[in-house]
Order: C-alpha cells, then sequence, then structure tokens
C-alpha cells in the first residue's frame, strides 16, 4: 500500500483511474476534461489533527475552448472530480485533498498579435461547439470542432463531394419550452435539408428515444433526419462511401418531394 507522499507521485496513476470510472459511467463531458489535461498534485497544507494529515491540491490544466465551455460550471465540475478521486484515498496514510483546481492551459505563440487581429476582422469565429453538454466538441480539424474522428472522416467525405453543409452548428428555438441542439451535421442541396447524427461516437450513449427528442426541433420542421453507426465512417475510405450513400439519398428525397 503507498505510504504517506506517494499522492503526488501517483496523481498521474489516480487520474487514469478516475476518467475511467466515468467512462463506466458514460460520462463524456469529463472523460474529455481529464483526457485532455495537464493534471499534477502539490502538498499545500498540514493539519495536527489526529496524528496529523497532508493536505494536497490538484492542478488540471484544460484546453482553453473546453475551459470556456465549462467556465459557468467550474465549481461543479471540480466537486465532482475531487469527489471521485476522493474513492481511492483509503490507499494513502494520513492524506486530504485539499482542492481541484481548474484552469485554462497556457499556449505560447510567436505570432499572438496577429492571431489577434485576424480575430478581430472575423477570421476563424465560430459558433461551434459552444453549448455546454455532456459531449464536448474536443477535436479540431481545418479549424472546426468535431467530437470524433468517424465525424472528421465523413467531414472530409462530404467536403470532396462537393455539398453544401455545416459541421456541429447551433440550432436555437425560442417561445415558451427554449432548446437549443448542436446536430452533427446539417447538409442541403436541391431545396432538401438533412440532419446527418452520426451515433455511437464516444462514450456519451444516447438511447433511441433521447436521439430522436434531440433532433425532434428540425425533424417536426420537415428537416429529413439520417442515423448512421459511427462503424461506418471510422476509416476515410468507409467515409467516402458513406457520403456516396448519402448523396444517393439527398437524390432519392429530392424525387420524392411533392
Amino acid at each position: 500500500m503507498p505510504q504517506t507522499g506517494d499522492f503526488k507521485k501517483d496523481i498521474d496513476l489516480l487520474m487514469q483511474n478516475v476518467a475511467r470510472l466515468f467512462a463506466y459511467e458514460g460520462n463524456a463531458k469529463f472523460v474529455s476534461i481529464l483526457s485532455y489535461s495537464n493534471i499534477s498534485a502539490a502538498q499545500t497544507g498540514y493539519d495536527n489533527w489526529d496524528g496529523g494529515k497532508y493536505i494536497y491540491s490538484v492542478y488540471i490544466e484544460i484546453p482553453q475552448s473546453i475551459y470556456l465551455e465549462i467556465s459557468a460550471e467550474l465549481d461543479s465540475v471540480s466537486k465532482t472530480i475531487e469527489e471521485k478521486l476522493g474513492t481511492f484515498l483509503h490507499k494513502y496514510d494520513d492524506t486530504w485533498i485539499g482542492s481541484v483546481a481548474i484552469s485554462p492551459q497556457l499556449i505560447e505563440s510567436e505570432k499572438w498579435q496577429q492571431d489577434a487581429r485576424d480575430w478581430l476582422s472575423g477570421n476563424g469565429i465560430t459558433n461551434q461547439g459552444r453549448v455546454r453538454s455532456n459531449n464536448i466538441a474536443n477535436r479540431e480539424c481545418d479549424g472546426l470542432l468535431f467530437r470524433s474522428n468517424p465525424e472528421i472522416n465523413i467531414y472530409k467525405a462530404l467536403k470532396s463531394k462537393g455539398i453544401a453543409f455545416a459541421p456541429l452548428p447551433v440550432f436555437l428555438k425560442g417561445g415558451t419550452e427554449y432548446l437549443r441542439i448542436e446536430p452533427d451535421f446539417i447538409l442541403v442541396k436541391d431545396g432538401i435539408m438533412l440532419c446527418l447524427e452520426i451515433d455511437g461516437d464516444t462514450v456519451h450513449k444516447e438511447s433511441a428515444a433521447e436521439a430522436n427528442a434531440r433532433t425532434r426541433i428540425l425533424s417536426n420542421e420537415g428537416v429529413i433526419v439520417e442515423r448512421f453507426l459511427a462503424s461506418r465512417c471510422d476509416t476515410r475510405e468507409k467515409a467516402q462511401e458513406l457520403a456516396n450513400e448519402i448523396f444517393s439519398l439527398l437524390g432519392k428525397h429530392k424525387r420524392n418531394k411533392p
């Protein structure tokens, strides 16, 4: 059994297992936070109570895009991680967790001023992946955000087809019941609008009823919703075949349109 003082050395091992517990629960948000983080621990206090307790702080530095997405819930995220980490403290004598501090990672760039000017001029601005959810968009391709590699594969395949489409757009519905969703892709061709959903792409799982409910604000307005398993596009070759199939589906829906 590890002795007092090993907590700092073992923090990576501990967080591996914390992430694994979140994955077993299907909690993709916390798996994303931990899997893209720089994690460290330091002894920040000592208490003489009950023979002495060593107090450690845990520091989690996360990508800035993820930090912005969870900024409104940092306290609850920290508390949830601290509670999960606490399940392993029985292996460490006289050890307390003082705090779990979450902060954005520092990014160093020699051209940061040019990047800032580009942002002021509107270059690189995106509303993608900014909805607080249990499935964080943490992968990037061509300056766009995605939630999985299969999504990136189908994105590249659709782009090669020359079709108009939007990856991970934000849709709002106001009124008495405010709704905000992020479908995986919206495709538009010959007057047909199709919502493409890639299912089973992360540890976050939805039932069929939950998936249908999430896209109902689109299907109720006549948008066609097509769902495919992530295994249909987990390679670039398979993604190209799926893109061909989707292209054919759009043509079929066009022919069947009144």
